[in-house]
């Protein structure tokens, strides 16, 4: 072997155009459109959300892109700058100005998902304000994209998906680093490095380093011996799989506990996706079964606060949906994302306001805020039915501003102003009743 080089082989092999890069056709793709429509000057979204596994190559990809186009990178980890005056002062000037040279550049941010809505202060919403001005092609990576936080960079963003890597790409790249290296490798020993790292190229181009290294050759016995499995976070939709497809008990288990979904949102998922992934009617009859069983113990132990009880939510949702599959045989299917979890995000603005509101109607009342949800507004409601002007006269002494009252109003109102639809006598029998309950309860107090 010749003299050894001390340049990690990770940089020294990363693919310089596109052409290098194996796998991952799909993702090349997309993201090869989306970049010739910032050549064209008509982007239909300014930023690209590259998700997968670790070390799949999503910044490698990014690199190879820049480097035949003659894109420029700045690139930054979102962990690195994580509250709103920190991409403002770095981030930003870079999105807005254009290069001295005119050089076209492309922001790169790794990890976004590293990012928390409420510790970092601001941080993903100064993101998603960056993402409506830039000038540059914006490319964010994450592990996992699914975090409710990260809803707004979602909508905004191109979504690429990097699987993990076949076997015979991952043994490939690694037989054509030994041949270059001049490293005597067996096939074999380069089917369990990638085995043991699960698909990860960038670990597994690590291993082969540090056993080639070492020992100037690569073999099965040493393979067996130097490199360790690695645990790894799993993303929901290979969670489903994985707990779809187990045999055995531990599989599912396993595939929960490395998740990166918590149980609660495990159900949310599960609860979607099984009439997709069933078939037979007695196996989906049965997951639901599972699935129900699961609710009550997670109840259980909120209620009781006993968190032994999460053991019996994760065999209900674990080995008790796999072993549900007895007829259906099983196909690859797109998973969905829950539809309950996605309309809590996008209502979440709504139920803020609501709340805000109810606590000030609370306040001024001297009731709960629940009762002051459940009573008073519903009240409120049905006075601004008959009596607009008064109602916005009790809404503005409760000190609620604008974005509260259209809230409260909720959309039904307008829409029938609008299409001039009269209430039937019932509804304006209700309506007057609300009202006057309103009024009562302001005199009772005022004395």
């Amino acid at each position: 072997m010749e003299a050894k080089s001390y340049t990690p082989w990770i940089i020294k092999y990363r693919p310089k155009k596109i052409s290098d890069y194996i796998d991952q056709d799909e993702a090349k793709t997309i993201l090869l459109t989306w970049i010739k429509s910032w050549e064209r000057g008509t982007p239909t979204k300014k930023s690209a959300l590259m998700y997968g596994p670790p070390g799949v190559g999503k910044t490698s990809l990014v690199e190879a892109i820049a480097g035949e186009f003659g894109y420029e990178i700045v690139e930054t980890n979102a962990s690195d700058f994580r509250r709103k005056d920190d991409i403002e002062r770095r981030i930003k000037p870079a999105a807005t100005k254009t290069t001295l040279s005119g050089k076209r550049r492309i922001i790169l941010i790794d990890e976004v998902d590293g990012l928390s809505g409420t510790a970092d202060k601001g941080g993903i919403e100064s993101l998603f304000e960056l993402v409506s001005i830039t000038r540059h092609p914006i490319i964010m990576t994450a592990n996992n994209p699914f975090h409710p936080d990260l809803r707004i960079l979602r909508d905004v963003s191109v979504m690429i998906e990097l699987k993990k890597m076949h076997q015979r790409d991952v043994v490939k790249v690694l037989k054509g680093i030994c041949e270059n290296e001049k490293v005597l490798c067996e096939d074999e020993a380069l089917k369990i490095i990638h085995s043991k790292n699960e698909g990860d190229l960038r670990s597994s181009i690590n291993d082969l380093q540090s056993i080639a290294e070492s020992f100037g050759r690569v073999t099965v016995d040493l393979a067996n011996q130097l490199v360790y499995y690695r645990d790894r976070e799993i993303n929901p939709f290979d969670t489903l799989r994985t707990i779809f497809t187990s045999k055995y008990s531990w599989q599912s288990k396993q595939a929960i506990s490395h998740s990166q979904v918590d149980p609660d949102t495990l159900i949310e998922w599960l609860s979607e996706n099984i009439p997709l992934q069933l078939s037979e009617p007695e196996d989906v009859y049965l997951a639901f079964q599972a699935l129900s069983r699961a609710d009550i113990y997670k109840g259980m132990m909120k209620k009781t606060q006993n968190y032994d009880f999460l053991a019996y939510v994760i065999d209900m949702i674990g080995p008790g949906i796999s072993l549900s599959r007895k007829k259906t045989k099983f196909k690859w299917i797109k998973y969905e994302y829950p539809k309950r979890i996605k309309l809590m995000g996008e209502t979440k603005k709504a139920r803020e306001l609501l709340n805000s509101a109810s606590q000030k109607i609370a306040k001024k009342m001297h009731c709960s805020s629940s009762t002051a949800k459940s009573e008073f507004i519903p009240a409120l409601r049905a006075m601004y039915r008959t009596n607009k002007s008064e109602a916005e006269k009790i809404m503005r002494s409760l000190m609620l501003e604008d974005n509260e009252i259209k809230i409260i109003l909720g959309s039904s109102t307008g829409e029938k102003e609008s299409s001039g639809e009269a209430m039937d006598p019932k509804q304006q029998k209700e309506s007057q009743k609300g009202s006057e309950e309103v009024q009562r309860k302001r005199k009772t107090s005022k004395k």
